[in-house]
């Protein structure tokens, strides 16, 4: 194997490409074995460090959007007995709705696939280069109500804005206070039209108004995300109850040995 010089070590961290080291002697040998030019190895090389990149970004993009499970929609079963709109979140998928600033709310009993479903979507936009916010409906209100103590509200209201898409997990679990009303109405109007949010919920969009402490607030907040968000309904068997440990497990063989037959 080929050598790198501390020289070239060193004028490769001066150019911020000291991620190349570890491949460069492997790459410097094939060169030699194929009779590659200096430019296509140099292209060969370059092109390694930009893929390099590539994953460095994808990997820290991912670990920033606070993913509670890692899904993607390269393991989803679409055959699962769960009824959906699957053409629209097909369509969803293309992520052209990220690029027009619109939502989508995923409702639907428990363990039917709403969070599976966000964060699938959300892991393909972290892919596209879009910065991505996973957060549970009440760690979003905690995190607000917690900075006032503090007196760094606007700073995590911030970084609520911010990203291209933010997924709010489990809204409607239980009623909020006033406080919590604001904060939630204060995100989403704040959000409209400028980047896309994700809503997942148990409870139909129908029963969120009761939800809030303040009615026009509630009205004022969810006709933006219903007017301006692909809505989508599923229903049918939980997907937990089909991951029960055993479920799918073969029953053990008989140790007795098999009877002779007469």
């Amino acid at each position: 194997m080929l050598d790198v010089k501390p020289s070239l070590k060193t004028v490769l961290t001066r150019l911020k490409l000291s991620g190349l080291v570890p491949t460069l002697p492997d790459r410097a040998a094939y060169a030699q074995k194929t009779s590659l030019t200096p430019l296509d190895f140099l292209e060969l090389a370059l092109q390694d460090e930009i893929e390099r990149r590539d994953h460095v970004s994808v990997a820290t993009r991912l670990a920033r959007a606070g993913f509670t499970e890692p899904h993607t929609f390269e393991e989803f079963d679409w055959d699962v007995p769960v009824t959906f709109d699957r053409d629209r979140v097909r369509d969803l998928l293309n992520l052209g709705f990220i690029q027009r600033r619109e939502d989508a709310i995923f409702v639907g009993p428990v363990g039917v696939g709403k969070t599976m479903l966000a964060s699938a979507l959300g892991h393909s936009a972290c892919r596209a280069g879009h910065r991505v916010l996973f957060l549970r409906s009440d760690d979003l209100l905690k995190q607000l109500n917690q900075s006032r103590a503090d007196n760094s509200t606007e700073r995590v209201l911030r970084s609520f804005l911010a990203p291209d898409l933010l997924i709010i997990d489990d809204f409607g679990l239980r009623r909020l206070n006033a406080q919590q009303s604001s904060d939630f109405y204060e995100v989403i109007i704040e959000r409209h039209r400028r980047a896309s949010t994700i809503v997942t919920s148990n409870r139909g969009i129908e029963e969120w108004i009761p939800l809030f402490d303040d009615p026009i607030l509630a009205q004022s907040a969810l006709d933006r995300l219903a007017h301006n968000g692909h809505q989508v309904v599923l229903d049918g068997p939980s997907f937990r109850s089909r991951q029960r440990p055993g479920l799918h497990t073969a029953p053990p063989a008989d140790p007795r040995p098999p009877r002779r037959r007469r």
